[in-house]
């Protein structure tokens, strides 16, 4: 005799919460869940009755559907901030951080999307397929053709962090010639006239280093002092190269564009045996911790860069109002802080 095995019992599956299930656990209609849960500021719902909804629809595990949500608003709550293809350092990082919390507690989400070797018009087309109603874009080659090509899209805002203004996005201007103008003017002002400027070999941190050389020149136009360009890789082998050859180069005083280069070219520069401040002077920027635990401490120049909740304010007025006045800001301050290096 053949016993056959009996088929195993089908598995239950439990259907996902709705918002029908989440309003009769907390006695109210889906409408109420729904203005609740979207936290819609228009009709006014009593705190207990929220308390109520909010207990419901956490005991049920229920998690509102975005697509949805997005259908009947007209469009999503996505803010897409495309991640820099070169390396930031933690002034930008917290930056960003503080941006991603303030958008959050405005029911925005952030999403950070990588395209990696796209730009320009390219970019913007492949940002565009997610229908973001938002575009932060730090530092892209965007240009009006990209804006156009995004708001046609459904993207109600589009915000730049750059240099310059581009045509139909808001503008937060950041004038990074300005950290070289005071770098430079501190050394001269130490009585330095012979200044290196650390460029730094990675790709794409052109976009920052450029300008900061060019401030630095700025600064010492028309004072007899020189300016010699220095390229450095922010490596070991490359900066025991160069301060190697630093006492051919006959310079007193350098600006190493950041605090981490300022760190890796005084190690080596103390290792070759040459004094900082005494044979040259040394600046950094950022005003980051590592320059206060150094030996000599580091003198910095100090960026002021534009509070997450204000650019996150900008953000939500312009998917609000989208046909409001494109708003243009300048928002990086520098200031020298002076310490023992210089």
């Amino acid at each position: 005799m053949v016993q056959i095995p009996k088929s195993p019992a089908p598995v239950q599956r439990c259907s996902a919460p709705t918002s029908a299930d989440v309003a009769r656990l907390a006695g109210v209609s889906r409408a109420t869940v729904s203005y609740v849960l979207n936290n819609t500021s228009a009709v006014r719902i009593s705190e207990p009755t929220r308390r109520r909804v909010h207990e419901a629809a956490k005991e049920l595990g229920y998690v509102p559907h975005a697509a949805a949500r997005s259908l009947r608003a007209g469009h999503s709550r996505m803010v897409l901030m495309p991640a820099p293809a070169i390396p930031v350092g933690p002034l930008y990082s917290r930056f960003i951080n503080e941006l991603q919390q303030a958008l959050g507690r405005l029911d925005y989400t952030v999403v950070q999307y990588g395209s990696l070797g796209l730009t320009g018009d390219d970019a913007a087309r492949a940002w565009a397929e997610l229908r973001p109603v938002a575009v932060l874009v730090p530092g892209f080659d965007l240009g009006p053709q990209g804006v156009a090509l995004l708001k046609r899209s459904g993207a109600r805002a589009v915000v730049t962090l750059g240099p310059e203004a581009v045509q139909g996005a808001h503008a937060l201007l950041m004038d990074h010639a300005a950290v070289g103008r005071a770098a430079g003017a501190h050394l001269y002002a130490r009585g330095r006239r012979r200044i290196g400027v650390v460029v730094p070999g990675e790709p794409g941190l052109e976009v920052f280093s450029r300008p900061r050389l060019d401030g630095v020149r700025q600064s010492l136009r028309g004072t007899g002092a020189t300016v010699t360009e220095l390229p450095l890789a922010y490596e070991e082998e490359a900066a025991a190269g160069l301060a190697a050859r630093w006492r051919d180069l006959g310079l007193d005083g350098v600006f190493a564009y950041n605090d981490e280069y300022a760190a890796l070219l005084l190690r080596a520069l103390q290792d070759e045996g040459v004094a900082v401040p005494g044979d040259t002077a040394l600046i950094g920027a950022d005003d980051l911790m590592v320059g206060r635990l150094l030996r000599p401490r580091l003198s910095t120049v100090h960026i002021e860069l534009p509070s997450g909740r204000d650019l996150a304010e900008l953000v939500d007025r312009a998917v609000r109002e989208p046909g409001a006045a494109l708003e243009r800001r300048e928002v990086l301050g520098a200031a020298v802080v002076h310490r023992d290096s210089s």
